[in-house]
């Protein structure tokens, strides 16, 4: 061993169906520090890896909603303590990508997870309930998860903006594809190696990275995709969006735009936004 090696470069490959397969086009991209200096070379996605990932999450919804709220919050609070143990090279994929305190948003990051691991098996309770009606009839009102929900990161917050819709997303049973931060890709990749190793089921969250104008069309077109978190969409292409997702219906969401680190950031109302509100009605004595 001498003083003369070189280090080892980084290939980071996509996150799908709980594996970690490289582009099937094997186009790959560099990604740069905030200072220019080469980082790695990552994955460049192609439409179809973005169908695999569809493919992916749609198997794996079944199971994932199947689960009881309870255990979806254990899973949650189990990928906290997994990137708790992560949390230096997390640091230090912020610091290289130019954040100004990667200490505190790598923390953010994982209360966040812990947060919304907090709401699993609460949010039935407090947005759902009974409804009182006119007629001999008990009426019910019931959350359920939306299905296949697709999440354009950040491109300037590629782990706590990431994290904040991602937990809310799967947290309620919801299977997610996401289009990582195209500038700052490592911190999601690293997230999809956590989550890996934790107890979420493959294909619950599938990462690709690439270059977000070349996915996210297909994206909020995909037929078998049942909402686009378009957080992470620029302005230019934000209308092409919501007129592709016209075609299925597709629910669009946005967050609102407030400090990630403020109380407000985190809300059960970005839970709700990804689900769907079932009403049932019974007779009385029935």
């Amino acid at each position: 061993m001498t003083g003369d090696r070189l280090d080892v470069r980084r290939t980071a490959k996509l996150f799908i169906g709980g594996e970690f397969p490289r582009s099937e086009s094997g186009r790959s991209y560099e990604v740069h520090s905030h200072e220019g200096a080469l980082l790695a070379w990552a994955a460049r996605a192609s439409r179809k890896d973005l169908r695999d990932a569809v493919k992916a999450a749609r198997s794996a919804f079944p199971g994932w909603s199947g689960k009881t709220a309870y255990n979806r919050g254990q899973v949650l609070y189990r990928v906290a303590e997994l990137m708790q143990g992560r949390r230096a090279q997390f640091e230090q994929e912020l610091a290289d990508a130019g954040a100004s305190d990667p200490a505190r948003g790598v923390a953010a990051a994982i209360d966040r997870w812990v947060w919304y691991a907090g709401w699993a098996d609460k949010i039935g309770q407090v947005m759902g309930g009974t409804n009182p009606v006119a007629g001999p009839y008990f009426n019910f009102t019931i959350p359920e998860p939306t299905g296949v929900v697709g999440i354009v990161a950040p491109r300037d917050r590629s782990l706590l903006g990431l994290v904040s819709r991602l937990a809310p997303a799967i947290v309620s049973g919801n299977t997610a594809v996401v289009v990582a931060s195209e500038r700052s890709p490592l911190p999601a990749v690293s997230l999809g190696e956590v989550l890996a190793t934790s107890d979420v089921p493959g294909g619950v969250v599938n990462i690709l990275t690439g270059h977000t104008a070349e996915l996210v069309p297909w994206l909020a077109a995909h037929m078998d995709v049942n909402a686009i978190d378009a957080t992470g969409v620029p302005d230019e292409l934000f209308a092409d969006v919501e007129r592709a997702a016209g075609d299925n219906v597709k629910r669009v969401v946005r967050a609102r735009d407030v400090d990630p680190f403020a109380a407000e950031a985190q809300s059960p109302y970005d839970v709700t936004a990804l689900m769907e509100f079932k009403t049932v009605w019974h007779p009385i004595g029935a």
